[in-house]
């Protein structure tokens, strides 16, 4: 690669080398590199086209990052006069208040410097599909999430529920069942609607009520089926909305709404539609399913609200925390409302490593780095706030994606791609600020091959990273130890497994090695992965030993060493507590393993009267308990106090 496309790639932040997952120097071909270019809008076709870009003059900044007590100098500032987001002006030199502020035509960031500490606890990390009650239509919903969180505070002590992302899907068949795929980021998923909970049905006449509880389908089946739930639910709420006023809604509401109404009639991917519904600006949908689709939203709010108001009442010191997936379905809303903002043609993805030896293609548009300068974050703001609206925390999938994200250019495979950089300071900022005013903790999902500076950089904002035990090794020494989770960071989110790993109880059985072999997704003798599953099925038995913990019950032992873990938050799954062999999902596969569809093996009426749940409980908060014990009071204490406070405060505002 010649130095001035070189330098061309670095003023984009378009990466030319990256370090792979052997901590080797991997080149990026040249021609990846303009075809990435090329979707920023710059063109490096020719070496004059390279040389012209490198001339054009620099825009100035259009976004300024401070963090709180910083002082803006007019003349690094180049003005004078800043109109802060209340409506007031400051001039400068001045160190400005938190806020989203206006520097002429640039957005001044102000954000806290870190986050106030988290409460030491325990809690469940919950698939809410999967969470199955008397009450529910075929799969878990929000009404579930308040009677998990209100049990389990009550009855087991938990402190903390970490729920999978509940984001909006496109209301059309055959319904998404990723999470990690939704429509839009920015609303929530009415498939989780608890119908007997609606105003409109409780206010029914009884033949009312009679028809809607007609269509319920049934817990019994064997795997979850999305398509039905969705089909009884739409009925009901069909039913429902007959007698309800029709509002027309504004705003974001008003261009997701519209999606959805159009969604119903030309399919759930808008790069299909005729070309005047593609572009907002000529599209025309039918103003009462526009208002259907909106009222929709306001029970998911209403229901969401509830459950978080719930886990605060039963005395949770954490609360719900919601899960933020890496991006977006790229058909769906959020690309059509707010297209802009997004690279629409490329795909999201890692490079090839160890266990994707091709790369992986997630099929997700990435943000624009430039464009979300442009605008000031506003369109990531408003993805953050929509989460904390309904949540005491939030969880970041993937949070090296706010460093940089693989870029895959069209028609490429995932290998053949590379990094593209964001501001991490700004997303960072925006973060901070966000769960600052919302009083929330912040996790960032670290896990994998993710350079220091992203921990450490969580770490010194007062967010916490993850540690999972099937990773926590001295990788710098021989044979990659394990080590103790008394020696764990303590600004962490611990648990044994995550929802893409195995299970405790699979993991002891090697069904993640059966399945994957019956699927043929190794490329060397079985019997190998047999082995390895044997040694480190051994080794973590070992630490077991070396920490005194009893090994004749495995699924509570494993449990009761976590608890010794350092970490704020110690979390662990219904299924892992159940002895679940199956995962919850297995990268690499979609209809040839059942991912995300896997309900629990007993309702949730029976989960805390099952044994297994109740031992690993006593273990988790015996663990707790014991480190509050040894644990000398202190500011950190005070200020986590103070925090809880302002989350049950806030908790208290929104169900008023």
């Amino acid at each position: 690669m010649d130095d001035e496309l070189a330098a061309l790639a670095e003023a984009h932040g378009v990466a030319t080398s990256y370090e792979d997952a052997n901590q080797q120097r991997a080149d990026v071909d040249a021609d990846v590199v303009v075809a990435v270019l090329a979707q920023l809008d710059v063109d490096a076709s020719t070496p004059e086209a390279v040389r012209r870009a490198l001339a054009a003059p620099k825009p100035p900044p259009r976004t300024v990052v401070l963090r709180e007590g910083d002082v803006l100098d007019a003349d690094e500032a180049g003005g004078g006069t800043v109109e802060l987001e209340d409506g007031g002006r400051v001039e400068l030199p001045a160190a400005l208040p938190l806020g989203y502020h206006r520097l002429g035509e640039r957005t001044v960031i102000v954000a806290p410097r870190e986050l106030a500490p988290v409460t030491r606890s325990w809690g469940w990390m919950v698939q809410l599909y999967a969470m199955r009650s008397a009450g529910s239509w075929g799969m878990g919903d929000y009404a579930d999430l308040a009677t998990l969180a209100r049990r389990s505070a009550e009855e087991l002590g938990a402190g903390v529920l970490l729920v999978n992302p509940v984001q909006a899907i496109s209301p059309t068949p055959p319904v998404e069942r990723s999470p990690y795929s939704p429509s839009s980021r920015r609303f929530a998923n009415p498939l989780y609607l608890r119908i007997s909970d609606i105003p409109a049905y409780r206010a029914a006449d009884q033949a009312l009520r009679a028809e809607i509880d007609a269509l319920r389908p049934a817990n019994d089946t064997g795997l979850i089926d999305y398509d039905a739930v969705w089909e009884a639910k739409a009925k009901a709420l069909e039913l429902l909305w007959r007698d309800e006023e029709h509002r027309a809604p504004e705003g974001e509401l008003l261009d997701f709404a519209r999606f959805c109404a159009l969604a119903e009639v030309h399919g759930p991917d808008w790069r299909e539609w005729p070309p005047e519904q593609r572009d907002p600006a000529t599209a025309t949908a039918d103003p009462e399913r526009v208002a259907f689709h909106a009222w929709l939203q306001e029970l998911c709010e209403q229901q969401l609200t509830a459950a978080r108001r719930t886990a605060h009442d039963a005395g949770m010191a954490v609360g719900v925390v919601h899960d933020l997936p890496v991006g977006v379905n790229p058909g769906g809303a959020d690309t059509w409302a707010v297209r802009d903002a997004f690279a629409a043609d490329v795909r999201v993805g890692a490079p090839p490593d160890a266990f994707s030896r091709l790369g992986q293609d997630w099929g997700l548009p990435p943000w624009r780095p430039d464009r979300l300068a442009e605008q000031g974050y506003e369109p990531f703001r408003a993805v953050v706030r929509s989460v904390l609206r309904h949540a005491d925390g939030i969880r970041i999938d993937h949070v090296a994606g706010l460093w940089r994200l693989w870029w895959i250019p069209p028609g490429e495979p995932p290998k053949r791609g590379t990094y593209v950089h964001y501001d991490p300071d700004a997303m960072l900022a925006v973060l901070t600020l966000e769960a600052h005013r919302a009083a929330a903790v912040v996790v960032g999902e670290d896990l994998g091959t993710v350079e220091p500076k992203v921990t450490e950089a969580l770490h010194e904002h007062g967010m916490l990273s993850s540690a999972v035990l099937w990773f926590q090794r001295e990788y710098d020494q021989p044979g990659h130890p394990l080590i103790p989770p008394g020696e764990w960071t303590a600004s962490t989110m611990a648990s044994i497994s995550t929802h893409d790993l195995p299970t405790v109880a699979g993991f002891l059985a090697a069904e993640h090695v059966r399945v994957r072999a019956e699927l043929g997704q190794f490329e060397g003798p079985v019997d190998g992965e047999y082995d390895a599953a044997e040694r480190e099925r051994g080794e973590l038995l070992e630490l077991l030993k070396q920490e005194g913990v009893a090994a004749d019950d495995l699924v509570t032992a494993f449990h009761a060493l976590l608890a010794k873990a350092r970490s704020v938050l110690v979390l662990t799954s219904p299924q892992d507590a159940l002895g679940e062999l199956r995962q919850p999902n297995l990268p690499g596969t979609t209809d040839q393993y059942p991912n995300w569809r896997i309900p629990l093996p007993v309702a949730l009426d029976d989960l805390f009267e099952d044994p297994g749940v109740r031992r690993v409980a006593a273990a988790l908060a015996a663990g707790r308990a014991a480190e509050r014990g040894a644990a000398e009071p202190g500011a950190g204490e005070r200020g986590a106090a103070e925090a809880v406070g302002a989350r049950a405060a806030r908790a208290g505002r929104s169900g008023s």
